[in-house]
């Protein structure tokens, strides 16, 4: 026996499944065998005496999983951070083990009574002391550790617990002797799974099957090179004895029933200290503000959601709800990371949802300086759709040219800050650029649930929608194009060839004819199709009118190619009589401007194609300037780059008989983007049908 190590048990005389609070309890309660399970405690029992000194603590009635007193707290030496409980069924367990440790004289932590943190369920030290792995997700809540570093004085390693199943960090993390590690790397998100990889060798590193996690085979005890299990698969029987381990197989189904085995049943109270190690903490903790309608737009929900998604956790400070209808609301919200990087990801994704980092008036955004030209600094922040203002000497700056994936580069003028949206490649020496996400907000709208239904029949709210609602999608886009037409607006179209293969040019060309486009945005492709059906009556090779394919067709596009560079442009080919019909020809009539960008692909190409892929990115940037509205018409490259330069506010719609390319564009996150999946040439000839039925002019409703 070892009279060094010494562990904490509990009779299992009241133990029973009489709730569920785990995945495990589901379908076992009362279906545990008290017999068996006194008989399976015992065996345990019995085996750790032979190698340490076990204590008891008394059971109690009204208290079944008493006997997992691993979740008593978390001891180190004489000081020991008691348990706060997440579930009411197993609270009542806190005063009798506190008893326990005052009446053995250990100097007694208690955290803040909301703050979740279930002991050495959640909380395993390394074996040579050098580190505090501690879990969150389920049970214990990440704003606990600090309190653990700072009380225990010892660095703590936050780890995400992802799986239900391993609702504790002791039922799928197990550290061993000598630095090696049992554990199930399913169970941990990637931020986890990359700081365990940091932190333990590979050769350290004993990852499990599910098969064995399932068993609970990390629930293990390890007591010097001896290791107690519920069950072990003859590989991981294996392993273990091959690095020098004795492992003990003793069967506590019995308990499994309930969620736990070797390790749940028992609380280890002498602890390695080093004492050159001390508190060292990366959990970082924000306070971000947020106002609107956040209950019926769902944006708190969103946000709490955001939060844990991303490996955070949070703590909602102050909710104030708005008082009528149209009344917006306010919280705040103390979010935590277990790192800089995490907070930064979660940050940034909560300013795209209108939160501010506070104390705003205590935070500038953080600049630095470009250094080498078209290289912006380390950690720039990188912008998105939405409308953005930063803070520059207490003063909120609006930063114009607003686009997705750029940096804010700031710099001094006469009539003050100017804030820009940059790309990296335009980035020049000298200018200033935010990092970091301090200092930073989005503005979001706070429409009324009154002024958002009455807005809705005008324009769908964001998604993508399957064929069966074409039609509803089609007559809302016709109400927006008369609307923009009678208003003077902005229509923006940016299409692929497919537009010409499906017969959807002839319905594009009447909407340029009828003013209901202003610009033109797509490729070499497009044109070349479009000019060979106005020329040659083909579309790759295809008659258009008969559906066949034509002798020679293949050639025809080349051909068509060289016609129009003999004449030099598309516009003077329309000029010589050349071109009579299509997309390319109603455009130069009606002075309708477009862009063709070029790619590697491209034969010919014709001479209007801008080949400089740079040069066609700005004419592009240029031309979306104030536009109301997109429509993407089965293009995905040029539909998703169009996308990356729109700022939200724009209405955009992309057809695509490729869902994945309308759900990358939906999933830009602006309400007024609606996805289409359906045949281009289907939907416009449907556009230009419901066109035909909108025989008045818009006219706007009067209040």
């Amino acid at each position: 026996m070892n009279s060094q190590i010494r562990y904490l048990m509990c009779p299992p005389d009241y133990y029973d499944v009489d709730y569920v609070i785990n995945p495990w309890m589901e379908g076992n309660i009362h279906k545990s065998s008290r017999d068996r399970a006194v008989e399976q405690w015992h065996n345990l029992y019995k085996i750790l005496k032979e190698h340490a000194i076990v204590d008891l603590v008394p059971p109690q009635p009204g208290w079944p999983d008493m006997v997992f007193t691993a979740n008593a707290g978390l001891v180190l030496g004489d000081r020991v951070v008691m348990s706060r409980f997440l579930h009411k069924e197993r609270q009542g367990e806190e005063p009798f083990f506190k008893q326990w440790f005052e009446e053995n004289g250990y100097k007694i932590y208690e955290l803040p009574k909301d703050l979740p943190f279930e002991g050495a369920g959640d909380a395993l030290l390394d074996r040579e002391g050098r580190w505090l792995w501690a879990g969150y997700g389920f049970r214990s809540e990440l704003d606990s550790h600090p309190y653990l570093a700072k009380w225990l004085d010892i660095e703590v390693l936050s780890l995400r617990l992802i799986d239900e199943r391993f609702y504790h960090l002791d039922t799928c993390f197990c550290p061993l002797t000598d630095g090696y590690l049992l554990y199930y790397p399913a169970a941990f998100d990637s931020y986890s799974n990359r700081l365990i990889e940091m932190r333990v060798a590979p050769e350290k590193r004993i990852a499990i099957a599910e098969s064995d996690a399932v068993n609970f085979a990390c629930n293990a005890v390890n007591i010097e090179q001896v290791v107690v299990m519920n069950k072990a698969s003859d590989a991981l029987k294996a392993r273990l004895s091959e690095i020098g381990f004795q492992l003990i197989e003793t069967p506590l189904t019995e308990f499994l029933k309930a969620g736990g085995a070797a390790k749940c049943l028992t609380l280890r109270v002498t602890e390695p200290i080093r004492e050159e190690v001390h508190a060292n903490m990366p959990v970082e903790s924000r306070i971000v503000r947020m106002e609107g309608h956040l209950l019926d737009a769902g944006l708190i929900n969103r946000a709490l959601d955001l939060v844990v998604d991303n490996g955070g956790s949070f703590q909602v400070l102050n909710f104030q709800l708005g008082e009528q209808r149209q009344s917006t609301s306010r919280a705040e919200i103390k979010v935590s990371a277990p790192s800089h990087g995490v907070m930064e990801e979660i940050i940034s994704q909560l300013i795209d949802l209108g939160a501010v980092d506070l104390p705003e008036d205590e935070r500038d955004a953080k600049l630095e300086p470009v250094t080498v030209a078209g290289v912006a600094p380390d950690d720039f922040y990188v912008t998105t759709i939405y409308p953005t203002e930063v803070r520059i000497q207490g003063q909120w700056i609006k930063v114009e040219n607003q686009r997705m994936d750029g940096a804010i580069a700031v710099s001094q003028t006469p009539q003050g800050w100017v804030a820009r949206c940059k790309l990296l490649r335009d980035l020049e020496v000298g200018e200033q650029v935010v990092v970091d996400v301090q200092g930073i907000r989005t503005i979001r709208k706070t429409e009324s649930r009154e002024k958002r239904n009455a807005e809705e029949f005008s324009f769908m709210s964001a998604g993508v929608s399957s064929e069966r609602r074409v039609e509803l999608v089609v007559e809302q886009v016709a109400w927006e194009l008369r609307k923009i037409r009678d208003a003077g607006g902005k229509v923006v179209v940016t299409a692929g060839p497919v537009v010409i293969h499906t017969g959807g040019g002839e319905h594009l060309a009447r909407l340029i004819r009828e003013g209901y486009v202003q610009v033109l945005l797509g490729g070499n492709a497009i044109a070349v199709h479009d000019l060979e059906q106005a020329i040659m009556g083909t579309s790759l090779g295809v008659d258009m009118k008969r559906g066949v394919a034509v002798r020679g067709g293949h050639r025809h596009h080349l051909k068509v190619i060289n016609t129009i560079r003999r004449y030099g442009s598309i516009a003077k080919a329309v000029e010589a009589g050349i071109i009579k019909s299509g997309v390319m020809y109603e455009c130069v009539k009606n002075n309708v401007p477009f862009c063709l960008a070029g790619s590697i692909r491209d034969d010919g190409p014709l001479p209007d194609t801008q080949m400089d892929l740079l040069k066609a990115q700005a004419e592009y940037a240029e031309l979306l300037k104030g536009a109301d509205m997109i429509l993407m018409l089965s293009s995905m490259l040029h539909s998703i780059g169009v996308g990356n330069m729109t700022p939200a506010g724009v209405k955009m719609v992309c057809v695509d008989i490729n869902p994945a390319v309308v759900t990358k564009l939906s999933d830009r996150g602006s309400i007024e983007s609606v996805g289409v999946v359906t045949d281009v040439g289907l939907f416009l000839s449907l556009l230009v049908q419901q066109l035909d039925k909108l025989t008045s002019p818009y006219t706007a409703k009067v209040s």
